[in-house]
């Protein structure tokens, strides 16, 4: 059974974004039997090309990859090159875990409730600092160039990719790089940059690609904080695939394919520019500058950091002001009149969507975990690591836009008549979370330090025994890291829910979503604060357990961290 895992593994991540693939390409070409649609050509895509406000979509998805990935990888670097081997990098690792927690639309209407003409920021400088007495008439939110867009999802990036570069470092032997280039004289800014960020990126480069596909074809936080005509391209293809004339599914297929060509055209252009970069950095690293703007960058990085984790905190608070608000006029920094009844409505529908979210992503995140848990213990016993295919095959479902081949999936589905419904979009979670899961736990696993399995077997003990009584007790901390990073991803898919459960399944992330085109701010608070609560009680939870489980063994518990 453990020799099966990698291969059920690497089904389940590529099965279903082929399968969906394939199901959007079909019905782009025009064939759709169940429409009366039976013969191929072009016409869906002239349809297409001839929707208003296309090229609009199209340039606003490019850009939000690639300026998104931009800034994020830039930052992420800035970052480690100013915290890196200082007092407060441990102080940057533990706060990546609460950025990371929050899902991203709870993040997008936290960042909206903070810098919205009326939000709380705008309140905190009003009038002294900015002369107010009414709210500005300024588009902030859902601007025209997506700026808002773009600066919800950097604020999320950031965090990710700060993580996947944590783990490296030790490989490519940072600290020994840092040491010899300050012993030579460089600056910590350009010794970072210079001898640490070329070995560091090719180990970077799947997770940026990830967050180009990802940042160019997103819908929960576009919904919320991008632009509303033209919207980007993925949001369009949602609009077109609800729309009540069932000819526009084929509109919508032409454009889940075209989504794919934009995010593909947005990761071919970084490419170029990373050689565009090589060629130019070559010449740097080869004149020997000892110093990079050393005082400038140190201080943006001083400055940034905590503003990221402000600004993170502050649209939180903000969530839980709306959420009890009854009364709170502008310019006021605090509402005069508090109530419970925003609350009271959340209770009367919340049961239903409450639970749909915690069954389907206890079973998506507990499946995952356990494929997972069964195909790096497959590499222990065999001392083989997974072949390189397979671990690129969990970047399938993160560089694949989600909206091409989860329209694909739906139309399958709805052609060999499989009912939607909870077990098909918890099956379509497992897609998502898998990835998750493996690069959070992969790294602990393999660092076990194999002595504890051989000194288990010398005193007679068979696999099955070493694993339940020594592997899974030592690794138990990252085990509930990658349940907690497994929940969190489930709780917070918006469009597999949505598509897969063709609307009858809501959950909480869907509700808060549904709202976002409403003006009731005070209930979006209510269902927004519940979504950022519910991922942060199951990292308290991964956090609380192991030390409640070995609270009479330190020992136990300090060698399992």
């Amino acid at each position: 059974m453990l020799r099966a895992a990698p291969y059920l593994v690497a089904v389940i991540l590529a099965g279903p974004v082929a399968a969906g693939t394939l199901g959007a390409v079909i019905p782009s070409l025009g064939f759709l039997p169940a429409l009366g649609h039976h013969g191929f050509g072009l016409a869906v895509w002239r349809d297409l090309l001839a929707s208003p406000g296309l090229g609009g979509s199209v340039l606003l998805s490019l850009a939000s990859g690639l300026v998104t990935a931009g800034l994020a990888f830039a930052l992420a670097m800035l970052f480690l090159a100013v915290f890196f081997e200082t007092r407060s990098f441990s102080w940057l690792r533990k706060a990546i875990a609460p950025l990371l927690a929050v899902p991203h639309a709870a993040a997008a209407f936290a960042l909206a409730f903070l810098i919205a003409p009326s939000g709380f920021l705008a309140r905190l400088l009003s009038p002294w600092a900015t002369g107010w007495q009414r709210p500005p008439d300024l588009l902030i939110v859902q601007d025209e160039l997506g700026l808002s867009l773009m600066a919800g999802l950097v604020m999320k990036e950031v965090p990710f990719l700060l993580l996947v570069a944590l783990a490296p470092l030790a490989q490519i032997r940072a600290v020994e790089r840092m040491h010899m280039a300050r012993a030579l004289g460089y600056g910590r800014i350009a010794a970072w940059f210079k001898t640490v960020v070329p070995a560091l990126y090719p180990l970077l480069r799947l997770p940026v690609y990830a967050v180009i596909a990802y940042s160019s074809a997103n819908i929960d936080v576009a919904l919320i904080l991008g632009p509303v005509s033209p919207p980007p391209l993925a949001v369009q293809v949602l609009r077109w695939s609800n729309d009540p004339e069932l000819d526009h599914r084929l509109i919508a297929a032409a454009g889940a394919v075209l989504q794919f060509g934009v995010t593909a055209l947005a990761i071919a252009l970084w490419i170029a520019a990373e050689r565009a970069v090589i060629r130019l950095g070559r010449r740097w690293l080869e004149t020997g500058g000892r110093s990079l703007a050393e005082t400038g960058l140190k201080l943006t990085g001083l400055i940034l950091f905590p503003v990221l984790l402000l600004s993170a905190g502050l649209g939180i608070f903000a969530l839980a002001l709306s959420a009890f608000t009854h009364v709170w006029r502008f310019p006021d920094p605090w509402p005069s009149r508090w109530t419970l009844a925003h609350w009271q409505t959340v209770g009367e529908t919340a049961s239903g969507p409450l639970w749909a979210t915690i069954w389907i992503a206890v079973v998506a995140a507990g499946l995952s975990l356990a494929l997972v848990i069964a195909m790096l213990e497959n590499e222990r016993r065999s001392g083989r690591r997974a072949e390189r295919a397979l671990e690129l095959l969990f970047y399938v479902p993160l560089l694949v836009p989600q909206i091409g081949f989860l329209f694909g999936l739906v139309l399958l589905a709805e052609l060999v008549n499989l009912p939607p419904g909870g077990g098909l979009v918890a099956a379509g979670h497992i897609v998502f979370v898998l990835p998750y899961v493996y690069l959070t736990l992969s790294e602990s696993y393999r660092r076990l330090d194999p002595a504890w399995g051989r000194l288990s077997r010398t005193l007679g003990k068979g696999e099955g025994a070493t694993f339940w009584k020594v592997t899974l007790p030592m690794l138990l901390t990252p085990i509930f890291a990658a349940l907690a990073v497994g929940l969190a991803v489930s709780i917070g898919q918006y469009l597999v829910t949505r598509l897969l459960g063709a609307g009858r399944i809501d959950t909480v992330t869907t509700e808060a979503i549904a709202l976002a085109a409403g003006g009731d701010r005070r209930l979006i608070g209510a269902w927004a604060l519940t979504q950022a609560v519910l991922p942060i009680l199951g990292f308290a939870l991964a956090i609380a357990a192991p030390r409640l489980i070995w609270r009479n063994r330190r020992g136990m518990l300090e060698t399992a961290q």
